[in-house]
């Protein structure tokens, strides 16, 4: 009987999920009907958003429940392949969506000296399912728990490594989810037309609606439907685009032919005389700005004398308001002081130097690490160092994919350890249709911007640059630095949250492709934001609060008290994106390379060796976790300038930031086997 109700359940979960996509395809379809029949984009965008957000926070609301089996692990009747999918949209964040394809645009498969080439995002993503599937999945489902540190409870006893593993995984879950909510508010910006930081909170009420009232069982079940979407919106460019360059929609299959035209489009790009013209001009602004930074204070008092002198002089010759006006705002933009001002002036410099290299700054595509291991000197350093960056962000990626923590607790959810394992196999199968398909992609944005964009003229480029530019410059900006009214290369710039989200329209596709797209990068940050907010709120309620505070607290009770944290945490999250602080890619691998270093370690000893002891698990997620948080910090610019330290950063074997876990992970299993081993016979 039991296998008859779960055939029957499962059953009619094929019918919704089958009725579902069969209406949002009828849904695209009337909308591209509407927009060829005259409907204006006005509408488009926030058609889409709305349908689609409304659409998720329907389903949150039918699936609310204050059980607390249901709330945290969705009563544990989720089967493999649906949890599979949620999975998928849980992993799949902002970072995967609209980013990746642009860290494959920007760094090429083997990056440069500075950033690891964009392979290493698909391989150490990908390679970390490998390890929660063989190694900690089916091992923490066994266990029946219902958070993370709980299990480091369970399996070292003692309330330490509970509370240690608790705001481990708040610290990388909230630098986590502000990168999701900074996606949210780029995409309900770009979709609605309002100010970033009001589109940051339209998609935060989203995002609450998901997963306050019904917790993993009202997340779980949006995301399989924000998996669907994702799929679509991904999929659909990427093969339209294959077909308009190749004839042929298998983007993945056929985009091949691209490389070797883009590497004869590099080759005359780095010949052109007017590309070699915009390099010297940046080459000297870089030692412009070398120059103000031998004397900052001397330096701004000169520029803030001459920018108010042209502000006089504009007014006593009666010139135009908008020129006044734009004199002001050059006079309000310097820095407020010294110190800014050698931050703002490091970090042009810095750019400058790197736009005049070569294609902008930008590696070749295709080259498999810079540098030459057969070179100079200094050729060699480089191919060296390249390497050893792009294999520990891809070490770095694969671990912390085993560490995060609202990661594994999305397998707590499954009826079974072998339901537990076969979801990890749907999770891989359902990344790979969107991961195989991110090199294709940025290949053939690549082409399109060499060979149609770079060299326009000025006065036709296409709307869509101003409109981009005006969300945010630094995702896109460009500029006539030589004067000749032609877009060059070296000209535009590029960041990698855009790429994806202005494919269609750089294509040429319809608009309400452009909608599906960013509808489809929506669905991915509310999606992760969902279960991370989820993971956080958890931590500080069930995992401290109720155990160390209110342990006699009624299960309904702490539900309703996480149900409050989750909101107060989002709030907190959005004050903190609003701020932009850094780019989405950055964000999630700082909170990857955290996770790495605070579970992994302990967890992994913890299931494979009975040695491992609440003292030893203690002594290596501090350590870990600090060497990680101190080299991250260390090397940051801002904390530097604030500490009088010497802008350049102090790179332990030109390992970047980024992949802190490199020397984290290894340190924190020496630390928990030698602190055991140590305090075995006390503990």
């Amino acid at each position: 009987m039991a296998e008859a109700g779960t055939g029957a359940y499962e059953r009619r979960l094929r019918r919704i999920l089958g009725s579902f996509i069969a209406a949002f395809l009828l849904f695209l379809l009337l909308l591209g009907w509407a927009e060829h029949h005259g409907l204006s984009r006005f509408w488009l965008g926030p058609i889409f958003m709305f349908s689609t957000v409304m659409m998720y926070a329907a389903i949150g609301i039918r699936s609310r429940t204050s059980d607390p089996e249901e709330y945290y692990v969705a009563g544990r009747r989720i089967p493999a392949m649906y949890n599979g999918m949620a999975a998928a949209a849980d992993w799949m964040s902002a970072a995967s969506f609209i980013s990746m394809a642009g860290g494959l645009y920007l760094q090429g498969y083997g990056g440069s000296e500075a950033q690891a080439g964009g392979l290493a995002y698909i391989l150490g993503w990908t390679g970390g399912f490998c390890l929660v599937g063989l190694l900690i999945a089916p091992q923490l489902r066994r266990m029946n728990l219902y958070t993370v540190p709980e299990f480091f409870e369970v399996r070292f006893g003692g309330r330490w490594p509970r509370v240690i593993a608790a705001l481990a995984a708040v610290l990388c879950s909230f630098i986590y989810v502000v990168a999701q909510i900074y996606g949210i508010g780029l995409i309900a910006s770009r979709l609605t037309g309002v100010q970033f930081e009001i589109g940051i909170l339209l998609g935060l009420g989203g995002v609450l609606l998901c997963s306050f009232l019904g917790g993993m069982k009202a997340i779980t079940w949006t995301q399989v439907t924000q998996y669907v979407v994702m799929l679509l919106a991904f999929l659909i460019p990427v093969s339209w685009l294959a077909y308009k360059q190749l004839g042929q929609p298998a983007a993945p299959i056929v985009y091949g032919s691209q490389l070797q035209k883009i590497s004869a489009l590099e080759d005359r790009i780095a010949a052109d005389p007017a590309e070699q013209e915009v390099a010297a001009i940046f080459l000297r602004r870089a030692r412009e700005y070398e120059g103000w930074l031998q004397d900052v204070d001397g330096a701004l008092a000169r520029e803030r004398a001459a920018a108010q002198l042209r502000v006089r002089t504009l007014k006593q010759q009666g010139a135009d308001s908008a020129q006044v006006v734009q004199a002001n705002r050059t006079v309000a933009a310097l820095p407020r002081d010294a110190a800014a001002a050698r931050e703002q002036w490091t970090r042009a410099r810095n750019e400058s130097y790197e736009r005049a290299k070569p294609l902008g700054g930008l590696p070749r595509h295709s080259q498999p690490f810079a540098g030459d291991p057969d070179g100079t000197p200094r050729e060699q350093e480089a191919f060296k160092t390249s390497r050893i960056n792009f294999l520990a962000l891809m070490f770095c990626l694969m671990v912390g994919t085993a560490g995060l923590p609202h990661l594994l607790t999305r397998y707590y959810t499954t009826p079974s350890v072998a339901a537990a394992r076969s979801s990890v196999a749907w999770s891989l199968f359902f990344i790979a249709l969107v991961y195989v398909s991110a090199p294709a992609l940025a290949v053939l944005v690549k082409f399109e911007v060499m060979n149609n964009l770079v060299g326009s003229s000025f006065d036709a480029l296409p709307p869509w640059i101003a409109q981009w530019a005006r969300v945010d410059p630094a995702l896109l900006s460009v500029a006539d630095v030589n004067g000749d009214r032609i877009l060059q290369w070296g000209e535009i710039r590029l960041g990698a949250d855009i790429i994806m989200l202005a494919t269609p329209e750089l294509g040429g596709l319809p608009y309400v492709i452009s909608g599906l797209v960013a509808a489809g990068g929506l669905a991915a940050a509310l999606s992760t934001a969902d279960g991370l907010l989820l993971t956080i709120s958890n931590a500080l309620v069930r995992d401290i609060f109720c155990h160390d505070f209110k342990p006699k607290l009624p299960p309904e009770q702490r539900v309703i008290l996480s149900k409050f944290a989750l909101m107060v945490v989002a709030l907190m999250a959005a004050v903190v994106a609003s701020t932009k602080p850094a780019e989405i890619l950055s964000l999630v691998s700082a909170s990857f390379s955290l996770a790495a270093s605070a579970f992994v370690p302990a967890m992994l000893l913890g299931l494979a060796w009975r040695g491992a002891n609440h003292r030893g698990a203690m002594a290596g997620m501090l350590a870990g976790l600090g060497i990680t948080v101190y080299y991250m910090t260390i090397n940051a610019p801002g904390v530097r300038a604030w500490l009088g330290l010497a802008a350049q950063q102090q790179l332990w074997f030109g390992i970047q930031p980024l992949s802190a876990a490199v020397f984290g992970v290894p340190l924190g299993f020496a630390v928990t086997w030698l602190t055991s081993l140590a305090t075995r016979r006390r503990a």
